[in-house]
């Protein structure tokens, strides 16, 4: 499917491309690995590219990485999901929330079905990252996680790691909102926490059963024997 995208996009007159190459838009793909869908696309400026890049690797890695369990609360709901959805990745928005689901697609050559689609309709939402970087999405535990690092390379790698599984459990919950439009607030924002608390605290289990004590003294625990 990423190559129909790829495709339709370069079949676009050339001065529609060009336009949108002069203004700075571009699009990347990040298909999920274990499923055909949805593939994400996100839409984003050219000076926002290295955080782009990341909202890309938590959909084509961080997704794989997480427990089984968390992937297996959003089986239905992905298997449900539009086949292409679009992110329109920002650094904040006029509302002040960190991001949410469009009734209608904005982003002009996903706003109609087209046969790279499969004839189907998208789904569309939006994603603040500035907005994203300074949230706590549970406060005592990300203090708890955070104070377990000193400076160095070990935090700056938690630092990026939280980030994605915050850009990754935001996407979750607005898919799940494009899926179950009836389901409660309560219900989704339970879920998606959820999967950022067990995501996050399996990373940090598995890069403390990797550190060498003779090598790597980044975790503050270690600095105290």
């Amino acid at each position: 499917m990423p190559d129909a995208v790829k495709a339709y996009l370069h079949s676009r007159p050339r001065w529609i491309r060009w336009r949108e190459w002069l203004a700075g838009r571009r699009y990347a793909f990040a298909p999920f690995p274990d499923r055909p869908k949805p593939l994400v696309v996100v839409a984003y400026s050219r000076r926002d590219s290295v955080k782009a890049l990341e909202m890309m690797r938590a959909v084509e890695h961080d997704w794989a990485e997480a427990p089984q369990h968390c992937r297996a609360a959003y089986e239905e709901i992905l298997e449900d999901a539009p086949k292409l959805v679009i992110i329109q990745f920002r650094r904040t928005n006029i509302c002040g929330c960190l991001g949410h689901r469009h009734v209608v697609v904005k982003e002009q050559p996903f706003a109609e079905p087209h046969d790279a689609l499969g004839g189907d309709l998208a789904g569309e939402l939006d994603i603040a990252y500035q907005r994203v970087e300074s949230w706590l999405a549970l406060p005592l535990m990300d203090i708890a996680l955070d104070a377990q690092f000193v400076v160095g390379s070990r935090l700056r790698e938690f630092q990026a790691e939280r980030l994605r599984l915050q850009f990754l459990s935001i996407l979750l919950h607005e898919i799940n909102h494009m899926v179950r439009s009836q389901e409660p607030e309560a219900l989704v924002r339970t879920r998606s926490l959820a999967f950022y608390r067990d995501a996050l605290a399996q990373y940090v289990e598995d890069a403390k059963a990797s550190l060498s004590l003779t090598i790597d003294r980044s975790f503050s625990r270690f600095e105290q024997d």
